[in-house]
């Protein structure tokens, strides 16, 4: 066997894929050295090319003496069906299961054999094995259940999920629903503290409920690091287990009106002259503006405290509920202290065992606190939103930050020493290394997704839709290791029907849609197990001008928008501003800006001819406003399930909130929108596009 083909075999028996197609449609092979350094990361004892016979030899010994996967599916309550790898004596011999459902309750029985399929003989380094294909006949309940088998003297054990083959999705009648989206650091009011906060969230939902809207859109909302470490970016959180306290509206906490210490600090003159400042500031300077909420919420923390109360209880109450907020709030004291990652702490902290001493106790008091609050807070607004008819359109971003807790308690399910990216393609070049440590596909699968649910279930609980960041990730993943570059890596392959039976057994438990970010260069298939699976794909019009026609096609059954915040916003891309910031970034030659500008050149006249054609007439070169406002009409007069529409577009901003790429360059998570909500509301250009919106929505089909 070449030593090319053994090193194929291996990676095929750890789900690695050991060649691809890029976005140019090229043949990619990763650097042989580069799937060695992910095997390793995935338990493969592999260190060089002459390791991999042994490797191979005890991976197929491994997944035969296994016998079953340690997750197995049932869809839609049918009987389970699933191959079995038995040792050849007990191949003949009676299979009997037993299952212990999620309630509490069991029953057992005798598996039969599936009669389609034949059994198959296997000679594994001289053992001789068996695969089967068995059924469990009964009908299961949906839910998350336990299933054992045993086979002569020989048991297996296996999570097994039973669940609904389509994800959750009530009846809508003939109302097509349409939202806003803004990002809610940016979003603020004359109330703010120099940032968005829950309470502007909630000003924005009753706004949006007022223009007949039905959902409101943001990005993820937890918590991330503000001090040092520091990483604002909603995608790169602490954890996705907790919010941000950062969004805590500190004005509505019930402790102020008991804290006479806290509102003096509040109207003192240097803390007016300061949160003047940094509400002035076009700019959102998150450790100045952090520094000053938490010394007002540390005093409303004291005040709490210093005698007994009916609020005092509740918070003691949340604190013996919520162990592992406790243990959360031990890791950010921790982090205060030694102000450095992780993984650069005594070995046994960083192993995950801390001590009373080991931080200090009034800084976990803190966390503790700001929790409790940003979940009441959080709470409020959920009410409200079901309250008027609405709902929240959640983001559970696709990972996490590698120093935070996340990782640190959960590390067995991070692949710690790879991170996850993409290859090249025709926007980024050189590929993209995104930071954060990959999901561990057997780690998941060994503590049975126990991290994964536990993270969809909190946002879950108050998302009536909720995106989930690069749904791809749930088949596949680009994986680049240590020491290699981002077009080094390599796609590991996820069992993603066990995700999906996950996502549907919550988006029903929690009655919430489910979303998924197909954007970019993904696989057919992945659309399709979204179709298959019930859950929303998104549409972006931006990427779809040169064919509109077809674009109003694509839409159907989708979450659909102009833009999202990875994009120019609507002005930006009109102007072409996006192609001039990759100009002043290096990333666009003069040659090949030259070629985006003739492509965009030709996107617009299509689109407006596209608008032409169906009642849009304008003698000549029609305003932006127009434009858009044209723009967004035809989408909502299309199939698309929900229409969400960017805020900042209304009043035809011209700078992005993200630039993908960048992190010093580009302000990127800091810029405040250039209007407040007080301000909007006057804008007569913004409500009337968003109550034709509503007209044109609203509409019987």
């Amino acid at each position: 066997m070449t030593e090319s083909k053994l090193l194929h075999d291996v990676a095929r028996l750890f789900n690695i894929q050991t060649i691809f197609y890029d976005a140019f449609g090229r043949l990619i092979r990763p650097p042989p050295e580069a799937i060695l350094r992910v095997l390793r990361v995935l338990g493969a004892p592999v260190e060089r090319m002459d390791d991999l016979p042994n490797a191979l030899r005890q991976r197929r010994q491994f997944l035969f003496d296994r016998g079953i996967e340690p997750v197995v599916v049932a869809w839609d309550r049918n009987p389970l069906e699933f191959k079995i790898r038995l040792a050849h004596p007990d191949a003949g011999k009676e299979l009997r299961y037993r299952v212990a459902l999620e309630s509490g309750e069991s029953f057992e029985g005798q598996c039969g054999i599936d009669a389609k399929t034949k059994p198959v003989e296997h000679d594994v380094e001289g053992a001789r094995y068996v695969t089967q294909r068995i059924v469990v006949p009964d009908k299961l309940p949906l839910g998350y259940h336990h299933l054992r088998l045993q086979v002569g003297r020989r048991s297996f054990d296996t999570q097994l999920l039973s669940a609904a083959r389509h994800n959750y999705r009530a009846p809508d009648g003939k109302v097509r629903p349409w939202g806003l989206f803004s990002p809610l650091y940016a979003f603020t009011s004359k109330r703010s503290w120099g940032a968005g906060n829950f309470s502007d969230l909630e000003s924005l939902l009753a706004f949006t409920a007022q223009m007949g809207g039905d959902f409101i859109g943001t990005l993820p909302l937890l918590a991330t690091f503000l001090d040092e470490p520091f990483n604002p970016s909603p995608y790169a959180p602490v954890s996705r287990l907790f919010w941000n306290e950062f969004y805590l509206d500190v004005t509505r906490v019930p402790e102020l009106q008991r804290s006479p210490a806290a509102r003096a600090m509040i109207e003192s003159s240097v803390f007016r002259s300061e949160l003047d400042r940094l509400r002035a500031a076009p700019l959102i300077d998150y450790r100045p503006l952090m520094a000053l909420r938490r010394r007002v919420l540390e005093e409303l923390q004291r005040t709490l405290m210093k005698r007994p109360s009916g609020r005092r209880t509740a918070f003691q109450h949340y604190i013996d509920a919520h162990p592992q907020a406790g243990d959360y709030a031990a890791f950010r004291a921790k982090v205060e202290r030694e102000r450095k990652p992780w993984e650069l702490w005594a070995a046994d902290h960083r192993d995950g065992n801390l001590g009373a001493g080991d931080y200090d106790q009034t800084a976990e008091l803190y966390h503790l606190y700001v929790q409790w609050l940003a979940q009441d807070q959080i709470q409020t607004l959920e009410k409200k939103a079901q309250s008027s008819g609405q709902a929240l359109y959640l983001d559970f971003p696709l990972g996490v930050n590698r120093d935070g807790y996340d990782v640190w308690r959960e590390r067995q399910v991070f692949a710690l020493d790879a991170s996850g990216g993409a290859p090249p393609d025709d926007f980024f070049t050189k590929g993209q290394n995104w930071g954060f440590p990959p999901l561990h596909p057997d780690g998941l699968r060994a503590q049975g997704y126990r991290y994964y649910i536990q993270c969809l279930r909190h946002h879950l609980r108050h998302a009536g839709m909720l995106r989930i960041d690069h749904v791809m990730g749930l088949h596949r993943l680009y994986w680049i290791p240590r020491g290699f570059g981002p077009a080094e890596g390599a796609y590991v392959h996820y069992p993603a029907e066990e995700f999906y039976a996950i996502l549907s057994l919550e988006s029903h438990r929690h009655q919430a849609r489910i979303v998924g970010e197909n954007l970019g260069t993904v696989p057919l298939y992945v659309n399709s197990a979204l179709v298959r699976h019930g859950i929303h794909g998104m549409h972006v019009s931006q990427f779809c001008i040169a064919d509109p026609e077809q674009a109003n096609a694509d839409a159907r059954g989708t979450v659909a928008s102009l833009n999202t915040h990875d994009t120019p916003t609507f002005a930006g891309f009109w102007q072409e501003g996006d192609i001039e910031d990759r100009i002043a970034l290096g990333l666009l030659s003069p040659a090949d800006a030259q070629i985006q500008r003739e492509k965009r050149a030709a996107g617009r006249m299509a689109l407006l001819a596209y608008f032409k054609a169906r009642g849009w007439s304008w003698e000549e070169a029609p305003e932006m406003l127009t434009i858009l406002r044209a723009w967004l009409s035809q989408l909502a007069s299309g199939d698309a399930y929900l229409v969400l529409v960017n805020f900042e577009d209304l009043w035809l901003e011209p700078l992005p909130q993200n630039v993908p790429g960048t992190w010093e360059e580009r302000p990127n998570w800091k810029r405040k929108a250039r209007f407040s909500l007080e301000q909007i509301r006057e804008m007569d250009s913004v409500t009337e596009i968003l109550k034709t919106i509503d007209q044109i929505r609203k509409r019987e089909l």
